[in-house]
């Protein structure tokens, strides 16, 4: 049976695009609605005409695709939470005023370098009932105690915008919060806030006092530090308190995925619970008993994980898997994929931008389909060489799943991968099996302490190990530039290679050849759309960059070393992003000129005397003592930019006597770095 002939896969894929053309076109919710009635009214009236004959007319098809992309399109935008008016976006001086706050916190979140962040919802706005998630920030040496999910709070204080990138190609923080609806920030210290004594019991609060609480009954026993934290990443999916340099050591040996619970995991754990519960089979209503068992277990560890895309949609997959199987009905795979997207989708349409969601699905399909392929290479007759290319070739086909889309969002790729993945995965079933049995002896107080030194003996050597093969930088590829068009092209070569592969015929042969085609084509669509020539002025503290490209050449012009400047991530964002490799870098000038336009750079001497010629741009740089006023008199620029090596309250005067004189000032801090053209 064709793939595509499969309805719920055909449903799924309508929602999908539906949920993609009402964020990428930001489609308001009456429209999505008056599309979706429009729809299926006219489904309706042709069931009404046809009858009994309805599923064969050509219009039904089409109309009924079209009826789920709609139906995308309404679960998006009706799950926008602006649409109520109560939310704090809507009121008028939300970000220009200072308001008294009530919200609870209702997750935690990894430390960065300046603050510890919490998500929390409003629950109030000055004595007024409102509603809306913030992200909180408190400064890392502040004196506030941790809070508590469910806990109340009480503050005065701003509500400010999240800021966007600041420097072309950066990540886009804002974006990435507005797709979990988090639209605001709040920042605390000791002085602005309060804690309500009362405080509301959620589901995800009951959650997060089980992880405190086993979290502080191994802590008592014995297990602390990098152990601690990675079993809570493994088991509690709370990845918070994981060192930097272990986390990216998981990051460069191509195994962050096992810090993610996802498929794998659940599997594993199902396998465990399964042969744990096996007993009550003999028992007269064992096997319901069981059913229902394996159920609440799948679904109370995905709340104690936290709820991630990844890890819902693994409990989703496994739970149909589950339930068909105790009514003895084969599944599909692919059906079951897609009836775990489709009500996941259905229910948070979010989801679908979240990463963690996309490389988990698209792993698993890759395994499926690919791996039976891989397998058949070669099948050896020794056991445990038989398990080991088992493992390896599964490792090999998930790559082949989550590289384009890796590529495309972290742009490097670990070429030890299957050295890695080849010991970890055998030891991850192990660990999470004697992980379960350490974590209920700690709930016991009943926790030997050999076992638990034993326990993290082996998580040390596991850290080793993974540190050991993230040192050969030699085998990790950073800093790769790969489009969307390319990762699309991508995807359409894996999956011609798949159809050759099943088929032997000379039409997949010809869509492989084609595809392959399209992929060099993406790379030529790049680096053509990428030959022009542009001024780039970064936004970088306490320092002047400019870079300057013509075509696929770039110069960098700084302050700063040369070998440092190449290493600064908004240099090598911008190249990445620019599919260009090489650079070349040289002292900052007094004077650029770019497509016929004259930037002249003023320092800290405050030295621009030109009579040769006037500027179209002046640019300040490292607080430069002038009188604005005369230089604006004198010079006549068009544009006034001052990036961040200047104080603030210099640009704040400047600023003022450029919006006197009408003269376009842009400072760095605030509108980003400055692109000409």
């Amino acid at each position: 049976m064709k793939l595509l002939n499969f309805v719920i896969i055909k449903l799924t894929l309508s929602l999908i695009a539906g949920i993609v053309i009402a964020a990428k076109f930001d489609v308001p919710f009456s429209l999505a609605l008056l599309i979706t009635v429009i729809i299926v009214s006219l489904l309706g009236f042709l069931w009404f005409v046809k009858r009994k004959r309805v599923s064969k007319t050509p219009y039904f098809g089409l109309l009924s695709i079209l009826a789920f992309i709609a139906l995308g399109m309404l679960t998006f935008s009706s799950n926008d939470p602006r649409l109520n008016e109560e939310h704090y976006v809507n009121l008028n001086t939300t970000f220009t005023q200072k308001h008294q706050l009530v919200f609870t916190i209702t997750e935690r979140l990894k430390r960065n370098s300046y603050n510890d962040r919490y998500i929390a919802n409003v629950l109030e706005i000055n004595g007024r009932k409102s509603n809306g998630r913030l992200l909180i920030n408190i400064p890392i040496d502040s004196t506030i105690t941790p809070f508590n999910v469910d806990q109340t709070i009480l503050t005065y204080g701003n509500i400010t915008e999240i800021k966007t990138p600041l420097n072309p190609f950066q990540f886009n923080y804002a974006e990435y919060l507005s797709n979990k609806y988090i639209y605001g920030q709040v920042i605390l210290n000791e002085n602005n806030y309060y804690k309500l004594p009362h405080q509301s019991n959620s589901i995800l609060g009951l959650a997060d006092t089980i992880r405190t609480t086993i979290k502080n009954r191994l802590l008592s026993n014995g297990i602390n530090g990098d152990p601690l934290a990675i079993i809570n990443a493994l088991l509690l999916g709370q990845r918070q308190d994981i060192d930097d340099t272990i986390y990216n050591n998981y990051v460069n040996a191509g195994v962050i995925h096992i810090l993610a619970v996802s498929g794998l995991h659940v599997g594993l754990l199902l396998i465990i619970l399964n042969y744990l519960l096996k007993p009550l089979l003999y028992f007269k209503y064992g096997k319901i008993i069981k059913l229902v068992l394996l159920i609440l277990f799948l679904w109370s560890f995905a709340v104690i994980a936290g709820l991630s895309a990844s890890v819902t949609r693994a409990v989703a997959m496994f739970s149909i898997v589950t339930i068909a199987y105790f009514y003895r009905r084969a599944t599909n795979i692919y059906n079951t994929l897609a009836i775990s997207a489709f009500f996941i989708l259905l229910i948070k349409p979010s989801f679908l931008f979240e990463v963690g969601f996309q490389l988990s699905y698209l792993a698993v399909i890759a395994i499926v389909s690919i791996q039976p392929l891989i397998y058949r290479l070669w099948q050896p007759k020794q056991k445990l060489l038989d398990k080991l290319w088992q493992i390896f070739s599964v490792t090999l086909a998930a790559q082949f799943g989550v590289v384009p889309i890796s590529l495309y969002y972290f742009h490097q790729f670990p070429g030890l991968f299957f050295v890695s993945n080849l010991v970890i995965i055998p030891l991850l079933g192990i660990i999470l099996g004697l992980g379960l049995f350490v974590i209920l002896l700690a709930l016991l107080n009943i926790l030997h302490p050999i076992i638990a030194l034993v326990f993290s003996s082996i998580i040390n050597y596991l850290n080793n190990f993974i540190s050991w093969i993230a040192s050969f930088e030699t085998f990790l590829l950073q800093d790769l530039s790969f489009g969307l068009v390319q990762m699309v092209s991508a995807y359409a070569v894996i999956i011609a290679f798949i159809y050759f592969a099943k088929t032997k015929s000379f039409r997949g042969a010809v869509a492989s050849l084609l595809c392959v085609v399209f992929l060099q084509s993406s790379s030529m669509y790049y680096k053509i759309a990428n030959s022009n020539n542009e001024l780039v002025i970064f936004n970088k503290s306490r320092s002047s960059i400019l870079l300057r490209k013509q075509n696929d050449q770039i110069t960098l012009f700084s302050d700063l070393d040369d070998t440092i400047v190449k290493r600064l991530k908004p240099v090598k964002d911008y190249m990445v992003g620019s599919f260009i490799t090489a650079s070349e870098t040289k002292p900052l000038k007094n004077v650029y000129t770019i497509n016929s336009k004259v930037v002249l750079v003023v320092d800290s001497m405050g030295i621009y005397n030109t009579q040769s010629f006037k500027p179209d741009f002046v640019l300040l740089r490292n607080s430069p003592k002038i009188n604005m006023y005369r230089l604006l008199t004198e010079l006549n620029p068009k544009l006034i930019i001052a990036d961040a090596s200047n104080y603030r309250t210099y640009v704040q005067r400047w600023k003022a006597t450029c919006t006197k004189q009408k003269v376009p000032f842009h400072y760095t801090y605030e509108k980003g770095a400055f692109i000409y053209p």
